[in-house]
């Protein structure tokens, strides 16, 4: 059915009891599951994937709905972040899972239906099935749209030997299978042209898959190459000087400004544009390919001028995390303008913010509490060791431990493979796990421990 709206008061009006009953447990309980956006994926008729991802909506005084902005119902909630660990043979895809069910919160409406539509001059979204959803408050965290179909010959070449990709759970189990199968020639794999989500995770497979084929005996008949769009091997100098010193070791070859754009896998050939000469192609054979796909904003997002900027993606303040345009619209997450490093972690360090200036919001106040754009991202360089690289959106390192980070370490890599999933099942859906990185009144960066790396 359709919820109606009630009646809004006009700006600076909201009641007291409005504010209060916004503060207790049953709201900030729903809160904290928008996280629920950082999960799954979902096929899609036209070969791409659509984060199976949410949005949040207060529809009257204390009703929090959930959607989904797949096709159908998203089932299951996967924590992906392991699935690195996955392609590599430490981890199994079940262990990433959990119910939808159960992660969401009880006192959520958790309405599966995918929102096709966003009218926020009207303060409504509409579903698949026509439902026409009014709101008070809207908290976007769509999470990011996975574009396989822009490459030619995906993702059809999925279902043909070597062909595979971490990022999606119908493919993270062609990466082991890719690797064990293995004999000898080209071990490829790219980054493409396009804002990705875990910008580290393209090439922490490849040093796992470095570290696999020299355990059994293969790494002498591989040839491992990274074709990356970036003019850099990692956008944070620190941490990318640290990484030019593993690939010249593991005698591993780096093209810059190289992009993935076809897949034959009849000859299994795979095509890269030279993007500093366009006219420029080449084409490689491959014995394995890991592809990272293109990325995007949600279609249903990115179709809604009103609240996107010029390249899609939901127009928030970098700080406040409340959209331009719109005062009673939030976001966070992969899905949002803000210009830091789109990772878990990023939306752990956004969460605290958005829900600090939310309930403001409701209040009739304006937000100011301000994210100062910290992210992490954990750069697994094989079976055991990790560079944990933090840092804000203007690129500098913003670190927790009171070490070199950009040294690989066992610890770290224990951090990142036992201690992360923990902390997320039982600390970051549950709001356990708050942001640090809060500017405002009563709070300062780095009070809480641990720093949201995943």
């Amino acid at each position: 059915m359709t919820l109606q709206k009630k009646r809004q008061p006009r700006a600076g009006q909201h009641s007291r009891r409005q504010a209060v009953r916004a503060q207790g447990r049953g709201d900030e309980e729903s809160l904290g599951s928008v996280i629920s956006s950082l999960a799954a994926t979902t096929p899609q008729d036209d070969g791409s994937q659509k984060a199976a991802s949410c949005l949040w909506l207060k529809a009257g005084l204390s009703k929090w709905l959930f959607f989904n902005i797949c096709h159908g119902s998203q089932e299951t909630h996967f924590y992906q972040p392991m699935w690195t660990l996955v392609g590599g043979g430490m981890k199994r895809l079940e262990e990433s899972g959990r119910p939808m069910s159960q992660v969401l919160p009880k006192k959520a409406d958790w309405i599966k239906q995918r929102v096709v539509t966003f009218d926020p001059h009207k303060n409504k979204v509409i579903t698949q099935d026509g439902q026409e959803i009014s709101y008070e408050f809207l908290v976007v965290a769509l999470g990011i749209q996975l574009n396989y179909n822009q490459i030619k010959g995906l993702p059809d070449a999925f279902e043909t030997p070597g062909v595979c990709s971490n990022y999606s759970p119908l493919y993270v189990t062609k990466t082991l299978e890719s690797l064990k199968n293995f004999k000898e020639g080209n071990a490829l794999f790219s980054f493409p042209n396009t804002p990705v989500k875990c910008a580290g995770a393209p090439q922490k497979i490849m040093y796992i898959s470095d570290q696999y084929l020299r355990k059994h005996g293969k790494r002498d008949k591989a040839n491992i190459q990274y074709f990356t769009s970036l003019p850099v091997i990692f956008g944070i100098k620190k941490y990318a000087d640290a990484l030019w010193e593993v690939v010249k070791e593991r005698k591993i070859t780096v093209n810059l400004r190289h992009n993935l754009i076809e897949v034959k896998p009849d000859s299994r050939e795979a095509v890269f544009q030279n993007l500093e000469n366009p006219d420029d192609l080449k084409t490689i054979k491959y014995e394995m390919l890991h592809v990272t796909p293109p990325m995007s904003s949600p279609d249903p997002l990115r179709q809604c001028a009103a609240l996107t900027n010029e390249t899609g993606y939901l127009n928030v303040n970098k700080h406040t995390l409340q959209h331009v345009t719109f005062p009673n619209v939030f976001g966070i997450g992969d899905c949002t303008s803000v210009p830091t490093s789109k990772t878990a972690a990023a939306v752990a360090g956004q969460f605290g913010v958005m829900q600090r200036n939310l309930r403001l919001a409701m209040g009739g106040t304006s937000p100011k509490h301000q994210y100062d754009g910290y992210t992490s991202c954990p750069l697994v360089t094989g079976y055991s060791k990790c560079i944990l690289a933090e840092f804000d959106m203007d690129g500098n390192p913003l670190e927790t431990f009171p070490i070199n980070q950009a040294k690989e370490r066992r610890t770290m890599f224990h951090l990142k493979k036992d201690m992360m999933p923990t902390m997320y099942w039982n600390g970051m859906l549950k709001t356990y796990v708050k942001s640090s990185c809060v500017y405002g009144e009563g709070a300062s960066h780095g009070t809480c421990f641990p720093h949201h790396c995943w």
